[in-house]
C-alpha cells in the first residue's frame, strides 16, 4: 500500500486552499460571499507592465531556460527599488535572488538551514506558511505570542526564555511587519531589537515584507538597520504592492553568503523564471509614488465599506485615525500607541 512520507504527518492542505474552495461552493449556491481572507488584489498591474510583458513575449529569443539567479535587469531594478524606498544599498550581483513568488522563498529558507529537530520561532498569530515550511523541512515550530496589549510586537523576555528552554538550537526566527493578519506597522526600535536578538543568539532573522506599501506612506526594511545583513534575510514581493499576485514574482535579499546558500537549494528546485515576466516586473518596480497613492486611494474607500459591514454584523475591530504622519489614513489607537491597519485584526 502506497503511503505518504512522514514529513506530511501533521501537514494538511494549505489553509487558504481549503477556504477558497469552500467560498467557491458557497458562491455557486448563490451566497455571494465577500472574501476578506487571502490578500489577493483584484486590481490590474500598471498598463506599462502589461505592455512590457506583451512586447517581450513576442520576441523569438526569450523562451529558453533562464539564469537561476534571475535576470540582471530585474536584480538591478530590485536594488534600485530598495535604495529609493527603503534607503538600503544592495549589490544586485550578489545580494539579491529573484523568486517565483516569495512564498517559495519561505520553503527554500527552511530547507536550506533547518536540520531534523532544529527549532524555529514562529509568530502567533501569523502567516500559516511559516509553520508548514518549518515542519516540512523537519524543524520544530516554537510559537511566540503577539498580543494587542504589546501592539502585536514580540515580547523579547519571552523570546529569551524560549531560546534557552530547548535542547536543540533555535536556527531561524520568522518575523513579518507590516504584520499579517493585524496590519501592525514596525518601528525603528523594534527592528533594532530584532537585529540585536539575532546577533546575540546566532539566529537567522527571516523578515517577510510583502505589505510595506499597502496603506503605508513610510515603507521600512529590516535590512536598513546598521549591520543587519550579519543576521537578517528579507523576503519581498510584487504580489500586493504591484497587483501581480498571479505573476509569482518575489525577491530574497541579504548578505552574499546567505544568497549563495539558498541558491544551492533553489537551483535544484526550479529552472528560472520566464524572462518577459522578469522584465515586466522590473518595469513595475520603477513606478513612482503616484502608483502607490492610486492603489491606496482605492483601498481606503474599500476599508470604509468593510468597517460599515463589520458594524452591521456586530464584529469588533479597531478604527483607523488620521494624523499628520499618515496621509493614507493609516493608524489605529491601541493602548496609546499607533499601530497600522492594512488588514483587519482577527477578533
Amino acid at each position: 500500500m502506497m503511503r505518504t512520507s512522514k514529513r506530511l504527518e501533521g501537514i494538511g492542505e494549505y489553509y487558504f486552499s481549503q477556504k477558497l474552495r469552500e467560498i467557491d461552493e458557497l458562491n455557486k449556491a448563490g451566497k455571494q460571499v465577500i472574501n476578506l481572507g487571502i490578500g489577493s488584489p483584484d486590481l490590474p498591474p500598471h498598463p506599462d507592465v502589461i505592455r512590457v510583458l506583451q512586447e517581450e513575449s513576442a520576441k523569438p529569443n526569450v523562451h529558453a531556460y533562464q539564469s537561476y539567479k534571475g535576470s540582471p535587469v530585474l536584480r538591478k531594478a530590485v536594488a534600485d527599488w530598495y535604495r529609493q524606498w527603503y534607503g538600503v544599498e544592495l549589490n544586485p550581483d550578489t545580494e539579491i535572488l529573484p523568486l517565483i513568488g516569495s512564498k517559495e522563498g519561505i520553503m527554500h529558507i527552511c530547507m536550506t538551514y533547518l536540520n531534523e529537530g532544529d527549532r524555529a520561532l514562529v509568530p502567533d498569530p501569523g502567516y500559516p506558511t511559516y509553520r508548514s515550511a518549518v515542519k516540512l523541512a523537519g524543524g520544530v515550530c516554537v510559537d511566540y505570542a503577539l498580543t494587542a496589549e504589546n501592539s502585536w510586537y514580540p515580547d523579547f523576555g519571552e523570546l529569551e526564555r524560549l531560546v534557552s528552554a530547548g535542547d536543540t538550537p533555535v536556527k531561524l526566527m520568522w518575523v513579518n511587519y507590516p504584520h499579517m493578519p493585524t496590519g501592525q506597522l514596525p518601528e525603528k526600535d523594534l527592528f533594532e531589537k530584532l537585529v540585536a536578538f539575532g546577533r546575540k543568539h546566532d539566529i537567522l532573522i527571516c523578515h517577510d515584507n510583502p505589505y510595506s506599501f499597502i496603506l503605508n506612506e513610510s515603507p521600512m526594511s529590516l535590512l536598513a538597520v546598521p549591520g543587519a545583513k550579519d543576521t537578517v534575510i528579507e523576503l519581498n514581493s510584487l504580489s500586493k504592492s504591484q497587483n501581480m499576485a498571479g505573476w509569482r514574482v518575489g525577491t530574497l535579499s541579504g548578505a552574499k553568503e546567505r544568497i549563495d546558500e539558498v541558491l544551492r537549494f533553489k537551483s535544484n528546485m526550479d529552472s528560472g523564471m520566464f524572462l518577459p515576466v522578469q522584465l515586466a516586473a522590473a518595469r513595475a518596480l520603477s513606478l513612482g509614488k503616484d502608483w502607490y497613492e492610486g492603489v491606496n486611494a482605492v483601498y481606503r474607500e474599500r476599508r470604509k465599506k468593510v468597517f460599515e459591514l463589520l458594524e452591521l454584523l456586530g464584529c469588533g475591530f479597531v478604527q483607523p485615525v488620521l494624523d499628520d504622519r499618515s496621509t493614507y489614513g493609516l493608524g489605529m489607537l491601541v493602548k496609546g500607541r499607533r499601530p497600522a491597519c492594512d488588514q483587519l485584526p482577527s477578533h
